[in-house]
């Protein structure tokens, strides 16, 4: 029998997390490690794949998001034993702008959940595959870093940082089979959107974000706006002249 594909999946606790894991293993046996920062949230997430794939092996493992020390140690705890097939980092948090401006330290921690320690995590996961010649990473960012917006430019700016940083990991790898991924959701339905949902926004829902992942990841596509309107509507934004865009209430 093969050895099941190994795949790590950081965040796991996420809506969107959980909704790939859950098509992984309903595909065939997996090894699915689960990493988070709560072993609380991870274990019914555990016990539900095991429900849905008796033969997949599942793990919980807790870890320190940023300690750059602590992420180095477990990835290449990871890859130790054949390496890993797919690397999903997908952690992250929304906070509240008006917040972020009066609160630099609560700024500081946004930044660093939202674009530096998903950053390190693929570096880490980089540094592994590499040398083994085979991987997928993927990485969820958001349409939010494509331009800074008044209502939530700090989240942007992280999420701007890590789509720079993944084009310059997908450069790096180019000539190898190492894929990285760059997700851009747009608003999607998850508790930490609970307050969007809330007030009439149209969201998404993780189960499709999840699928166009999952798809996404076997066809080794290098960014993937999800849902795909989102791709045009972005382009739009993008491009608006300053004094167009200065206008608007976004």
């Amino acid at each position: 029998m093969n050895t099941p594909n190994r795949i790590v999946i950081v965040g796991a606790s996420s809506a969107i997390a959980e909704q790939c894991a859950r098509l992984w293993a309903a595909r065939t046996p997996r090894e699915l490690v689960l990493v988070g920062r709560n072993l609380e949230k991870l274990e019914p997430i555990a016990a539900d794949l095991k429900v849905r794939s008796p033969a997949s092996s599942i793990r919980c493992l807790t870890a320190d998001f940023l300690d750059p020390a602590a992420i180095a140690a477990l990835v290449q705890q990871l890859d130790a034993n054949g390496g890993i097939d797919i690397a999903l980092v997908a952690h992250g948090m929304l906070p509240n702008q008006p917040a972020m401006q009066q609160d630099l330290a609560a700024n500081a921690l946004s930044l660093q959940v939202n674009a530096l320690s998903p950053v390190l995590f693929a570096e880490a996961f980089a540094g592994v595959m590499q040398p083994r010649g085979r991987g997928h990473i993927a990485l969820i960012g958001s349409v939010a870093g494509d331009r800074g917006r008044k209502s939530n430019y700090v989240y942007g700016a992280a999420k701007g940082l890590v789509e720079r940083y993944a084009q310059g990991l997908q450069h790096r790898l180019a000539a190898t089979d190492v894929k990285v991924l760059l997700v851009k959701p747009g608003p999607t339905d998850t508790p930490m959107t609970a307050h969007l949902k809330q007030g009439g926004a149209r969201l998404a829902s993780s189960e499709q974000v999840a699928a166009d992942i999952v798809k996404a990841v076997d066809a080794g596509k290098a960014v993937l706006y999800t849902p795909g309107k989102w791709a045009l509507i972005m382009l739009v934004i993008r491009n608006l002249p300053a004094f167009v865009f200065n206008r608007m209430d976004i």
